[in-house]
This record gives structure tokens, sequence and C-alpha cells, in this order.
């Protein structure tokens, strides 16, 4: 196809696009840039430089990263018409950082948290071997009168 200049035409896009990255600089902070090579488009180029702000401990996005989802078993219905609900949690999820994030979530203070690991278990299905992975549960015991709704 180089009779038709198409493959001119991409080596000279390639040359502007390298050119014009090294020229948007701004106080010394690259931008993150898609980079194009040879066709193919590539994930974002990270920035040299990084400034990261800082996350207060009450702020809603930092600490309800740790609750994963609500647990909408029979057994966890049952329970949360008593005030009692059941959460998924990140591994490394202790009960200050549970009871934090609910906090921040729900905006109702938990009376009592209980944490369970679940582990991983091996199963042998239509001849093949594979594994049910492990989770950790929160149970979330709310004081009377107290009531959420997470649909």
């Amino acid at each position: 196809m180089a009779i038709f200049g198409f493959k001119k035409r991409k080596d000279e896009k390639l040359e502007q696009e390298a050119q014009s990255a090294k020229s948007s600089t701004r106080d010394g902070i690259r931008e993150p840039r898609t980079i194009v090579k040879k066709g193919l488009v590539q994930a974002k180029a990270l920035p040299t430089k990084i400034s990261v702000p800082m996350i207060k401990e009450g702020n809603a996005s930092s600490s309800a990263s740790v609750i994963i989802r609500p647990r909408v078993t029979e057994k966890s219905g049952v329970l949360s018409q008593s005030g009692t609900y059941t959460f998924e949690v990140v591994r490394s999820a202790n009960k200050n950082s549970v009871s934090k994030a609910f906090s921040a979530l729900y905006k109702v203070k938990p009376v009592k948290i209980a944490m369970i690991n679940t582990p991983i278990k091996n199963v042998f299905v239509k001849g093949r071997r594979g594994s049910v992975a492990g989770i950790r549960k929160a149970v979330i015991t709310l004081k009377k009168g107290d009531k959420i709704e997470f649909i």
C-alpha cells in the first residue's frame, strides 16, 4: 500500500504525536496520554510526577471501598428483619474499618460487628478440578429501630 501513501501518512502522524508529547508538560508534570504505536492503541502512559490529594479518614469514598456488596441470601434476609445485616468485605478489612465504612455509607452507627472468613474450597465438577472462592463477611448489628435500604 505504499503506492497510495497510506504508510507514509501513518509514520508522519506518529512523529507528530511524539513531538506533541514532548512539548506538553505543565510544571514538570507530564499529562497521561494514549500511546499509539504502529496502528495499535495501548494503555495510557503514567505521568512522571504524581500528585495524589490526601483523603481524610471520614470520607465516604475512601472508607466505602472496604465494603464490596451486601450478601443477599435466605439467612441474611431473615436476619435483616431483626436488624442484622450481612456484607462481603475485602480480605484486609477489620472491625474498625468496616464500622467507619458502614457509618459513612448508610449514616447509621453499628452496635456490633462479627467478622467471618470462609475458606477457599476445592471442588470437582464435570470431571474438572476447580475451586470456589473464599470470602470475608461482616455481620453488622444495628440498634433496635434502625434500618437501612441497600437495594
